[in-house]
């Protein structure tokens, strides 16, 4: 009896996730860069300490608000046509936030930080594209090793910063002329993805679930909590970091020292991440990536050493690649293909939303909430404590009730 083979080709998710990664490698890079500048050029612009990371937390509206607007292009027109759209805002921000700071302008500064946000959403959607073409053995690996290409932003952005946030009189000036730079040459790499634009449905296709239907299923909503968790929690720490590092008497350079471990360890679980996923279930995963976030603050309370910073934002970036990627993965298991574009908005509406109220939180955290540094950086971490609380009661929930969607 002659065996027919089974094993699915993947030969074009695997050209896919190539470009994906060096995207997420050439265009990510911009993100460690703005955070690590974003918070101490908005405090050199704010005339009150307290909005200091407003300017990141105007990047994280920008995505929440562009999410759902974004997810609807790709579905009508592409990926490609999406991820070029955030490419040019990206462009357009880093354009607009160097004029700002050219001016000593901290609203100008703001609008740049906002249009930033459109690149933001557009590269959230990297995750999603590559699984978009990838079988169901290969889509936790695809999803894994797409944000695995953020290891190289990491390093790539921080040494950035390091070479160009003095070149000019005015601080950080050419970290955002390098920024349009950086937007302008990698909108090239997605000419060369092949991913299908979604056949336009018949009349009698089915329609799908409504949102509010999504929201309703249990593994739906336990996927967007655990997610938005995750990544705020990453953000609340993460935005604060370079504030408290410099209060701390640290210099710049160690800011983003301690950034770049930060980030190295969000992208360097990647090349595993999918792997563990498929060995022991997604649950799991996640469960341990809030419980290495929880041991993340646990060390950041125990003193402001240089070293305690670098191990917390290590365990914070960890923690963030486990909880993240799982719970993008359970989303992605969750739904049809005529869901997608509806799905994957709400999905990145609610998770940006969630990020941007960490992220407006975070600095009133840390420069209004104590009467030092160290005291605004201990309010930061110990707010981290009821959104572990809830993602991991939510998920908790969901692995003792029967498995129904």
């Amino acid at each position: 009896m002659t065996m027919t083979a089974t094993t699915p080709d993947n030969s074009q998710a695997k050209r896919n996730v190539a470009v994906l990664v060096a995207a997420q490698a050439l265009l990510g890079a911009q993100m460690p860069m703005i955070f690590i500048v974003g918070g101490l050029a908005g405090q050199s612009l704010a005339t009150n300490a307290c909005l200091a990371t407003l300017p990141i937390s105007l990047i994280v509206l920008g995505s929440m608000l562009a999410a759902t607007p974004i997810s609807a292009i790709m579905q009508r027109w592409g990926r490609r046509a999406g991820f070029l759209v955030g490419a040019t805002a990206g462009a357009c921000g880093g354009l607009v936030g160097a004029y700002g700071l050219f001016l000593g302008s901290f609203p100008v500064f703001l609008l740049g930080s906002l249009l930033t946000g459109i690149y933001m959403s557009a590269h959230g959607f990297y995750r999603f594209a590559a699984a978009d073409t990838a079988s169901d053995a290969f889509r936790p690996k695809a999803i894994s090793y797409v944000m695995a290409g953020g290891l190289a932003a990491a390093i790539i952005g921080p040494q950035i910063v390091k070479l160009t946030s003095t070149a000019y009189v005015i601080p950080f000036l050419g970290t955002y002329i390098a920024v349009i730079a950086l937007n302008v040459i990698g909108s090239a790499l997605f000419f060369f993805l092949d991913i299908p634009t979604p056949p336009k449905p018949s009349e009698d296709a089915p329609k799908g679930r409504s949102r509010i239907e999504l929201l309703k299923t249990p593994r739906i909503a336990v996927a967007i909590i655990c997610a938005m968790v995750s990544y705020a929690l990453m953000n609340l720490v993460m935005t604060s970091t370079p504030l408290a590092v410099v209060g701390c008497g640290f210099s710049a350079n160690d800011a983003a020292d301690v950034v770049t471990t930060h980030v190295l360890a969000m992208y360097i679980p990647s090349f595993f991440t999918g792997q563990l996923i498929a060995r022991f279930g997604v649950e799991k995963i996640v469960a341990l990536g809030l419980a290495i976030l929880a041991a993340a603050g646990v060390v950041a309370l125990q003193g402001v050493e240089l070293g305690n910073f670098f191990i917390s934002l290590m365990l914070l970036g960890i923690g963030w690649n486990f909880g993240f990627i799982g719970a993008t993965t359970m989303l992605a298991e969750s739904h049809e293909v005529s869901e997608r574009g509806r799905m994957q908005g709400l999905n990145d509406l609610l998770v940006f939303g969630g990020v941007t109220f960490a992220s407006l939180a975070s600095g009133g955290l840390m420069n209004c909430s104590g009467g030092s540094p160290i005291e605004g950086w201990t309010a930061v971490n110990v707010a981290m404590v009821p959104l572990l609380t809830l993602a991991g009661g939510a998920l908790l929930w969901l692995t003792m009730r029967p498995r129904t969607a």
